[in-house]
Protein backbone atom coordinates (compact mmCIF):
# COMPACT_ATOMS: atom_id res chain seq x y z
CA UNK A 1 0.00 0.00 0.00
CA UNK A 2 1.62 3.23 -1.09
CA UNK A 3 2.25 6.03 1.39
CA UNK A 4 2.08 8.68 -1.34
CA UNK A 5 -1.08 10.83 -1.36
CA UNK A 6 -2.55 10.58 -4.86
CA UNK A 7 -3.90 13.96 -5.75
CA UNK A 8 -5.85 12.73 -8.75
CA UNK A 9 -8.49 10.06 -8.84
CA UNK A 10 -6.99 8.53 -11.98
CA UNK A 11 -3.78 9.02 -13.91
CA UNK A 12 -4.40 9.26 -17.63
CA UNK A 13 -1.71 8.76 -20.24
CA UNK A 14 -0.57 11.87 -22.08
CA UNK A 15 -0.89 11.55 -25.83
CA UNK A 16 1.58 13.61 -27.80
CA UNK A 17 0.72 14.23 -31.46
CA UNK A 18 1.84 16.52 -34.21
CA UNK A 19 -1.57 18.18 -34.17
CA UNK A 20 -0.35 20.03 -31.03
CA UNK A 21 1.93 22.85 -32.04
CA UNK A 22 2.01 24.64 -28.67
CA UNK A 23 1.86 23.83 -24.96
CA UNK A 24 -1.28 22.24 -23.64
CA UNK A 25 -3.54 23.98 -21.14
CA UNK A 26 -1.59 22.26 -18.36
CA UNK A 27 1.63 23.84 -19.61
CA UNK A 28 3.51 20.53 -19.77
CA UNK A 29 2.89 19.16 -23.28
CA UNK A 30 4.60 20.18 -26.47
CA UNK A 31 5.06 18.66 -29.93
CA UNK A 32 6.82 19.62 -33.16
CA UNK A 33 5.50 18.75 -36.64
CA UNK A 34 7.42 16.31 -38.83
CA UNK A 35 10.00 17.51 -41.29
CA UNK A 36 7.79 17.25 -44.42
CA UNK A 37 4.98 19.19 -42.78
CA UNK A 38 7.39 22.06 -42.12
CA UNK A 39 8.28 22.01 -45.80
CA UNK A 40 4.63 22.21 -46.84
CA UNK A 41 4.58 18.76 -48.50
CA UNK A 42 2.08 15.95 -48.09
CA UNK A 43 2.55 14.78 -44.50
CA UNK A 44 2.31 11.09 -43.74
CA UNK A 45 0.29 10.13 -40.69
CA UNK A 46 2.24 11.40 -37.64
CA UNK A 47 3.57 9.18 -34.88
CA UNK A 48 1.68 9.25 -31.59
CA UNK A 49 3.75 9.22 -28.39
CA UNK A 50 2.35 8.35 -24.96
CA UNK A 51 4.03 9.01 -21.60
CA UNK A 52 3.03 7.28 -18.37
CA UNK A 53 2.66 8.56 -15.68
CA UNK A 54 1.23 11.98 -16.48
CA UNK A 55 -0.25 14.94 -14.70
CA UNK A 56 0.48 16.56 -11.36
CA UNK A 57 0.75 14.91 -7.95
CA UNK A 58 0.86 11.38 -9.34
CA UNK A 59 2.13 8.41 -7.36
CA UNK A 60 5.87 7.82 -7.30
CA UNK A 61 7.63 4.47 -7.26
CA UNK A 62 6.94 3.38 -10.84
CA UNK A 63 9.15 3.45 -13.94
CA UNK A 64 8.52 6.04 -16.64
CA UNK A 65 7.20 4.40 -19.81
CA UNK A 66 7.20 6.06 -23.24
CA UNK A 67 5.44 4.35 -26.16
CA UNK A 68 5.10 5.25 -29.83
CA UNK A 69 2.51 4.39 -32.51
CA UNK A 70 3.20 4.97 -36.18
CA UNK A 71 6.94 5.28 -35.62
CA UNK A 72 9.85 4.14 -33.50
CA UNK A 73 11.60 5.92 -30.64
CA UNK A 74 15.11 6.98 -31.56
CA UNK A 75 15.96 9.19 -28.54
CA UNK A 76 14.28 9.47 -25.12
CA UNK A 77 15.47 11.55 -22.14
CA UNK A 78 13.77 11.94 -18.77
CA UNK A 79 15.21 14.77 -16.67
CA UNK A 80 14.31 16.13 -13.24
CA UNK A 81 14.38 19.78 -12.18
CA UNK A 82 18.02 19.49 -11.09
CA UNK A 83 19.09 18.21 -14.51
CA UNK A 84 19.59 14.63 -13.38
CA UNK A 85 18.41 12.03 -15.87
CA UNK A 86 16.64 8.72 -15.35
CA UNK A 87 18.49 6.07 -17.34
CA UNK A 88 16.43 3.63 -19.36
CA UNK A 89 16.35 1.40 -22.39
CA UNK A 90 14.18 0.87 -25.48
CA UNK A 91 12.36 -2.31 -26.41
CA UNK A 92 13.79 -4.45 -29.20
CA UNK A 93 11.31 -3.06 -31.74
CA UNK A 94 11.77 0.56 -30.68
CA UNK A 95 8.08 0.94 -29.91
CA UNK A 96 8.60 1.65 -26.20
CA UNK A 97 11.15 2.91 -23.70
CA UNK A 98 11.21 2.17 -19.94
CA UNK A 99 13.30 3.87 -17.29
CA UNK A 100 15.61 1.69 -15.18
CA UNK A 101 14.90 3.81 -12.12
CA UNK A 102 11.54 4.62 -10.59
CA UNK A 103 10.07 8.11 -10.38
CA UNK A 104 10.94 9.65 -7.01
CA UNK A 105 8.50 11.50 -4.72
CA UNK A 106 8.15 15.27 -4.90
CA UNK A 107 9.87 15.56 -8.26
CA UNK A 108 9.01 17.16 -11.60
CA UNK A 109 10.20 15.32 -14.69
CA UNK A 110 10.48 16.49 -18.28
CA UNK A 111 10.25 13.83 -20.98
CA UNK A 112 11.69 14.49 -24.46
CA UNK A 113 11.21 11.94 -27.20
CA UNK A 114 12.26 11.81 -30.83
CA UNK A 115 10.42 9.41 -33.12
CA UNK A 116 11.23 8.26 -36.63
CA UNK A 117 8.61 7.21 -39.17
CA UNK A 118 8.98 4.42 -41.71
CA UNK A 119 10.05 6.93 -44.33
CA UNK A 120 12.79 8.23 -42.01
CA UNK A 121 11.20 11.52 -41.02
CA UNK A 122 11.70 12.63 -37.42
CA UNK A 123 9.35 14.20 -34.89
CA UNK A 124 10.17 15.72 -31.47
CA UNK A 125 7.73 15.68 -28.57
CA UNK A 126 7.91 16.85 -24.96
CA UNK A 127 5.84 16.40 -21.79
CA UNK A 128 6.16 17.03 -18.07
CA UNK A 129 4.68 15.38 -14.99
CA UNK A 130 5.19 15.71 -11.25
CA UNK A 131 4.96 13.24 -8.39
CA UNK A 132 3.36 13.77 -5.00
CA UNK A 133 5.48 14.51 -1.95
CA UNK A 134 6.21 11.60 0.38
CA UNK A 135 4.02 11.49 3.48
CA UNK A 136 6.76 9.54 5.33
CA UNK A 137 10.47 9.68 4.47
CA UNK A 138 12.78 6.82 5.44
CA UNK A 139 16.39 7.77 6.13
CA UNK A 140 19.31 5.58 7.05
CA UNK A 141 22.58 5.47 8.97
CA UNK A 142 25.59 3.83 7.32
CA UNK A 143 28.59 2.15 8.93
CA UNK A 144 31.51 2.24 8.60
CA UNK A 145 32.09 5.88 7.73
CA UNK A 146 32.94 6.96 4.22
CA UNK A 147 36.58 6.65 3.14
CA UNK A 148 37.61 4.99 6.40
CA UNK A 149 40.02 2.09 6.92
CA UNK A 150 38.58 -0.72 9.03
CA UNK A 151 39.44 -4.15 10.40
CA UNK A 152 38.75 -7.46 8.70
CA UNK A 153 35.60 -8.16 10.73
CA UNK A 154 33.71 -4.96 9.91
CA UNK A 155 30.38 -5.54 8.12
CA UNK A 156 28.71 -2.95 5.92
CA UNK A 157 25.75 -2.01 8.10
CA UNK A 158 22.60 0.05 7.42
CA UNK A 159 20.12 1.07 10.12
CA UNK A 160 16.78 2.51 8.92
CA UNK A 161 14.89 5.29 10.67
CA UNK A 162 11.51 3.82 9.76
CA UNK A 163 10.26 0.22 9.38
CA UNK A 164 11.17 -1.74 6.27
CA UNK A 165 8.39 -4.17 5.37
CA UNK A 166 9.32 -4.38 1.69
CA UNK A 167 12.77 -5.77 2.34
CA UNK A 168 13.27 -7.42 -1.04
CA UNK A 169 12.44 -4.17 -2.87
CA UNK A 170 15.00 -2.33 -0.76
CA UNK A 171 17.70 -5.00 -0.97
CA UNK A 172 17.50 -5.03 -4.78
CA UNK A 173 18.68 -1.42 -4.76
CA UNK A 174 21.79 -2.07 -2.63
CA UNK A 175 24.78 -2.76 -4.87
CA UNK A 176 28.05 -3.85 -3.22
CA UNK A 177 31.25 -4.09 -5.26
CA UNK A 178 34.70 -5.10 -4.03
CA UNK A 179 38.17 -4.81 -5.53
CA UNK A 180 38.72 -8.57 -5.44
CA UNK A 181 35.31 -10.16 -5.97
CA UNK A 182 34.69 -10.96 -2.30
CA UNK A 183 31.76 -13.29 -1.74
CA UNK A 184 29.20 -11.94 0.69
CA UNK A 185 25.51 -11.54 1.45
CA UNK A 186 23.02 -9.13 2.97
CA UNK A 187 21.24 -10.27 6.12
CA UNK A 188 18.26 -8.58 7.79
CA UNK A 189 18.07 -8.26 11.57
CA UNK A 190 16.84 -6.06 14.37
CA UNK A 191 19.31 -3.53 15.64
CA UNK A 192 19.80 -3.20 19.40
CA UNK A 193 17.74 0.02 19.11
CA UNK A 194 14.78 -2.01 17.80
CA UNK A 195 15.06 -0.55 14.30
CA UNK A 196 15.30 -2.55 11.09
CA UNK A 197 18.85 -3.13 9.96
CA UNK A 198 20.62 -4.92 7.11
CA UNK A 199 24.30 -5.92 7.13
CA UNK A 200 26.51 -7.12 4.27
CA UNK A 201 28.96 -9.69 5.61
CA UNK A 202 31.67 -11.51 3.65
CA UNK A 203 31.70 -15.30 3.79
CA UNK A 204 35.00 -15.09 5.70
CA UNK A 205 36.90 -12.19 7.20
CA UNK A 206 37.87 -9.57 4.61
CA UNK A 207 41.25 -9.83 2.90
CA UNK A 208 43.58 -7.00 3.88
CA UNK A 209 43.59 -4.22 1.30
CA UNK A 210 40.09 -4.90 -0.06
CA UNK A 211 38.26 -1.80 -1.31
CA UNK A 212 34.50 -1.88 -0.83
CA UNK A 213 31.84 0.34 -2.42
CA UNK A 214 28.13 0.59 -1.70
CA UNK A 215 25.87 2.20 -4.30
CA UNK A 216 22.44 2.42 -2.67
CA UNK A 217 20.12 3.53 -5.48
CA UNK A 218 17.14 4.04 -3.18
CA UNK A 219 15.58 7.25 -4.45
CA UNK A 220 11.97 6.45 -5.40
CA UNK A 221 11.85 3.16 -3.47
CA UNK A 222 9.01 2.51 -1.02
CA UNK A 223 10.23 0.68 2.11
CA UNK A 224 6.68 0.03 3.31
CA UNK A 225 7.25 2.39 6.22
CA UNK A 226 8.36 5.40 4.22
CA UNK A 227 9.89 6.51 0.93
CA UNK A 228 13.55 7.07 0.17
CA UNK A 229 14.13 10.44 -1.45
CA UNK A 230 17.85 10.20 -2.19
CA UNK A 231 20.60 7.78 -3.18
CA UNK A 232 23.65 6.94 -1.05
CA UNK A 233 27.21 6.23 -2.14
CA UNK A 234 29.94 5.22 0.29
CA UNK A 235 33.08 3.13 0.47
CA UNK A 236 35.87 1.96 2.75
CA UNK A 237 39.16 0.08 2.73
CA UNK A 238 40.13 -2.97 4.80
CA UNK A 239 43.37 -2.60 6.75
CA UNK A 240 45.78 -5.17 8.13
CA UNK A 241 44.51 -8.57 9.25
CA UNK A 242 44.32 -8.13 13.01
CA UNK A 243 42.51 -10.60 15.24
CA UNK A 244 42.16 -10.26 19.00
CA UNK A 245 41.80 -13.56 20.85
CA UNK A 246 40.45 -13.31 24.40
CA UNK A 247 40.67 -16.43 26.57
CA UNK A 248 38.63 -15.72 29.69
CA UNK A 249 39.59 -19.06 31.25
CA UNK A 250 43.30 -18.27 30.88
CA UNK A 251 42.65 -14.56 31.65
CA UNK A 252 44.71 -13.36 28.72
CA UNK A 253 44.30 -11.41 25.50
CA UNK A 254 46.44 -12.04 22.42
CA UNK A 255 46.81 -9.57 19.55
CA UNK A 256 47.62 -11.23 16.22
CA UNK A 257 48.60 -9.39 13.05
CA UNK A 258 48.96 -11.12 9.70
CA UNK A 259 48.96 -14.48 11.48
CA UNK A 260 51.74 -13.57 13.93
CA UNK A 261 51.43 -12.95 17.63
CA UNK A 262 52.21 -9.30 18.41
CA UNK A 263 51.57 -9.18 22.14
CA UNK A 264 49.93 -11.11 24.95
CA UNK A 265 48.21 -9.11 27.68
CA UNK A 266 46.86 -10.31 31.06
CA UNK A 267 43.20 -9.39 31.54
CA UNK A 268 40.33 -9.74 33.96
CA UNK A 269 36.91 -10.51 32.48
CA UNK A 270 33.38 -10.60 33.82
CA UNK A 271 32.75 -12.08 37.28
CA UNK A 272 31.47 -15.67 36.97
CA UNK A 273 28.08 -16.87 38.13
CA UNK A 274 25.75 -13.94 37.49
CA UNK A 275 24.81 -10.86 35.47
CA UNK A 276 28.39 -9.58 35.52
CA UNK A 277 29.69 -12.33 33.26
CA UNK A 278 31.16 -11.41 29.88
CA UNK A 279 29.75 -12.31 26.48
CA UNK A 280 31.51 -14.91 24.35
CA UNK A 281 31.74 -15.40 20.60
CA UNK A 282 33.01 -12.88 18.07
CA UNK A 283 32.47 -9.21 18.85
CA UNK A 284 33.71 -6.58 16.42
CA UNK A 285 35.35 -3.41 17.73
CA UNK A 286 32.65 -0.78 17.16
CA UNK A 287 34.38 2.38 18.35
CA UNK A 288 37.42 3.69 20.19
CA UNK A 289 35.81 6.08 22.65
CA UNK A 290 38.80 7.14 24.77
CA UNK A 291 37.99 8.38 28.25
CA UNK A 292 34.28 8.07 29.07
CA UNK A 293 31.98 7.87 32.04
CA UNK A 294 30.72 4.37 32.79
CA UNK A 295 27.65 4.00 34.98
CA UNK A 296 26.41 0.54 35.91
CA UNK A 297 22.80 1.72 36.11
CA UNK A 298 22.76 2.24 32.33
CA UNK A 299 23.35 -1.49 31.80
CA UNK A 300 21.02 -2.80 34.50
CA UNK A 301 23.63 -3.46 37.21
CA UNK A 302 22.33 -1.11 39.88
CA UNK A 303 24.86 1.21 41.54
CA UNK A 304 27.91 -1.06 41.18
CA UNK A 305 30.05 1.68 39.62
CA UNK A 306 30.08 5.23 38.27
CA UNK A 307 33.55 6.30 37.13
CA UNK A 308 35.65 7.76 34.35
CA UNK A 309 37.38 5.01 32.36
CA UNK A 310 40.41 5.43 30.07
CA UNK A 311 41.16 3.75 26.71
CA UNK A 312 37.58 2.58 26.27
CA UNK A 313 36.88 0.35 23.24
CA UNK A 314 33.22 -0.54 22.63
CA UNK A 315 32.43 -4.16 21.71
CA UNK A 316 28.63 -4.36 22.11
CA UNK A 317 25.64 -2.03 22.39
CA UNK A 318 24.80 -3.74 25.69
CA UNK A 319 27.88 -2.21 27.30
CA UNK A 320 30.78 -4.63 27.00
CA UNK A 321 34.09 -2.82 26.48
CA UNK A 322 37.79 -3.51 26.57
CA UNK A 323 39.42 -0.77 28.67
CA UNK A 324 41.92 0.23 31.34
CA UNK A 325 40.90 -1.05 34.79
CA UNK A 326 43.64 -0.06 37.27
CA UNK A 327 41.28 -0.74 40.21
CA UNK A 328 41.43 -4.43 39.23
CA UNK A 329 45.20 -4.51 38.64
CA UNK A 330 45.83 -7.28 41.17
CA UNK A 331 43.43 -9.59 39.33
CA UNK A 332 44.90 -9.22 35.83
CA UNK A 333 45.80 -12.67 34.53
CA UNK A 334 44.60 -14.27 37.80
CA UNK A 335 40.81 -13.96 38.15
CA UNK A 336 37.74 -12.57 36.38
CA UNK A 337 36.48 -9.79 38.62
CA UNK A 338 34.98 -7.17 36.30
CA UNK A 339 31.33 -6.21 35.70
CA UNK A 340 31.43 -7.80 32.24
CA UNK A 341 34.14 -5.84 30.46
CA UNK A 342 37.66 -6.95 29.54
CA UNK A 343 39.99 -5.00 31.81
CA UNK A 344 43.74 -4.33 31.47
CA UNK A 345 46.27 -2.37 33.45
CA UNK A 346 46.94 1.21 32.31
CA UNK A 347 50.11 0.64 30.31
CA UNK A 348 48.77 -2.43 28.49
CA UNK A 349 45.49 -0.66 27.73
CA UNK A 350 47.30 2.39 26.34
CA UNK A 351 49.43 0.20 24.09
CA UNK A 352 46.52 -1.94 22.94
CA UNK A 353 44.31 1.09 22.27
CA UNK A 354 46.96 2.44 19.90
CA UNK A 355 47.24 -0.83 17.99
CA UNK A 356 43.65 -1.87 17.30
CA UNK A 357 41.34 -0.54 14.63
CA UNK A 358 37.54 -0.26 14.41
CA UNK A 359 36.37 -3.45 12.70
CA UNK A 360 38.95 -5.74 14.33
CA UNK A 361 37.27 -8.96 15.50
CA UNK A 362 37.56 -10.03 19.16
CA UNK A 363 37.20 -13.81 19.38
CA UNK A 364 36.16 -14.40 22.99
CA UNK A 365 36.07 -17.81 24.64
CA UNK A 366 35.36 -18.93 28.18
CA UNK A 367 33.38 -21.53 30.05
CA UNK A 368 31.34 -19.28 32.34
CA UNK A 369 29.79 -16.55 30.18
CA UNK A 370 26.27 -15.21 29.73
CA UNK A 371 25.97 -16.41 26.14
CA UNK A 372 27.03 -15.50 22.62
CA UNK A 373 26.97 -11.96 21.26
CA UNK A 374 23.70 -11.53 19.30
CA UNK A 375 23.78 -10.29 15.71
CA UNK A 376 22.15 -6.94 16.55
CA UNK A 377 24.17 -6.36 19.74
CA UNK A 378 26.95 -4.57 17.92
CA UNK A 379 28.22 -6.62 14.97
CA UNK A 380 27.54 -10.22 15.91
CA UNK A 381 26.99 -11.58 12.40
CA UNK A 382 30.11 -13.76 12.70
CA UNK A 383 28.36 -15.85 15.35
CA UNK A 384 26.13 -17.56 12.79
CA UNK A 385 27.33 -19.89 10.06
CA UNK A 386 27.64 -18.68 6.48
CA UNK A 387 24.71 -20.90 5.47
CA UNK A 388 22.54 -19.42 8.23
CA UNK A 389 23.56 -15.88 7.35
CA UNK A 390 22.63 -16.25 3.68
CA UNK A 391 19.07 -17.25 4.59
CA UNK A 392 18.65 -13.83 6.23
CA UNK A 393 18.75 -12.15 2.82
CA UNK A 394 15.31 -11.07 1.58
CA UNK A 395 16.40 -12.30 -1.85
CA UNK A 396 17.57 -15.72 -0.68
CA UNK A 397 16.44 -18.60 -2.90
CA UNK A 398 14.46 -21.10 -0.90
CA UNK A 399 13.66 -24.60 -2.09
Amino acid sequence: MSSIRTRQAAVAAVVLSVALSACSSGGGLKASPPDDAKAGGDAERPATVTVTPSGKGVSAGKPVVVTAKGGTLSVVTVTDAKGKTLPGRPSADGASWTSDRKAAPGTTYTVRATTRTQSGRTQATQASFSTAEAEQVNRLTLAPGKNTTVGVGQPLSIVFDRPVTRKADVEKQLKVTTSNGTEGSWGWLKDWSGKDRVDWRPKDYWKAGTKVTLDAQLNGTDSGGGWFVRDYLTGFTVGARQIVRVDLDAKKLTLERDGKRVREIPVSGGTPGGDKRSWKGTAVLMAKEGTINMNSETVGLGDAYDKMVDHSMRLTWSGMYAHAAPWNARWMGRANKSSGCIGMNDSDAAYFYGQVRVGDPFEISGEDTKGTVAEGNGYGAWNVTWEQWRTKSALATRA
